[in-house]
């Protein structure tokens, strides 16, 4: 498992798409879109079933590998309003009950603003950005990558990615973690998402998700 250290935390980088915080015990992830599926098939686009179910299965695979006691979406839970599909709520709202300990946040993203705030019976606490985890004020949590005085910031909204090798048909476009001088990107959690290729600079540190491993950038041949 590779680590990197921001805002005075040290963070656990996933294959999962996400980060864990030892310190407070919290799971974050970005860029969830539940029901982004949903609202392009409405739109008559044929694009893939069972998004919503695959990634909560997969929260509930890190919760129980990390031990985590609080989850944080930085931004875009749900994707629009036309994506709140009751089959999509009804599994969240299920999934929601077999983690009822569990301290959920969303911190408001674009989409969740068109969306709205998800259903109260989800006891999901919703706050604007930037927000602050207890203990941590050096740790700014967001959806927009816009930097914060006197904070290190960890986003969603860009959903970075890389590309490796030189020829057209042999290029690899990656999910990865990006980290800059003052704002550091998840990538996108949901598995319906597309991405966004960054050109790093030398000063950043970079982390591509490949064969289900995270893997510093530099040390990729």
């Amino acid at each position: 498992m590779l680590t990197h250290e921001a805002g005075g935390a040290l963070l656990q980088l996933l294959p999962e798409r996400a980060v864990y915080l030892p310190g407070p015990a919290t799971l974050l992830v970005a860029d969830a879109h539940i029901g982004k599926a949903h609202s392009f098939r409405r739109l008559g686009v044929p694009v893939p079933t069972g998004t919503t179910a695959e990634s909560l299965q997969t929260l509930a695979t890190l919760l129980h590998r990390t031990g985590a006691r609080r989850l944080v979406f930085l931004g875009d839970l749900l994707h629009a309003a036309r994506g709140r599909s009751a089959a999509a709520l009804a599994a969240f709202a299920a999934w929601r009950a077999t983690h009822a300990a569990l301290d959920m946040l969303l911190v408001r993203g674009n989409h969740d603003r068109h969306a709205g705030d998800p259903p109260a019976s989800w006891q999901l606490q919703c706050v604007d950005e930037p927000h602050f985890l207890p203990g941590l004020p050096g740790l700014a949590l967001a959806h927009h990558p816009d930097p914060v005085p006197g904070a290190y910031v960890l986003a969603g909204h860009v959903h970075p990615a890389v590309v490796l090798g030189g020829r057209a048909r042999q290029r690899l476009r990656l999910p990865c973690f990006h980290f800059g001088p003052r704002v550091g990107l998840l990538p996108a959690f949901g598995g319906f998402t597309g991405s966004h290729v960054l050109q790093p600079t030398p000063s950043d540190h970079v982390y591509l998700i490949a064969d289900d491993e995270v893997r510093a950038l530099n040390s990729v041949a």
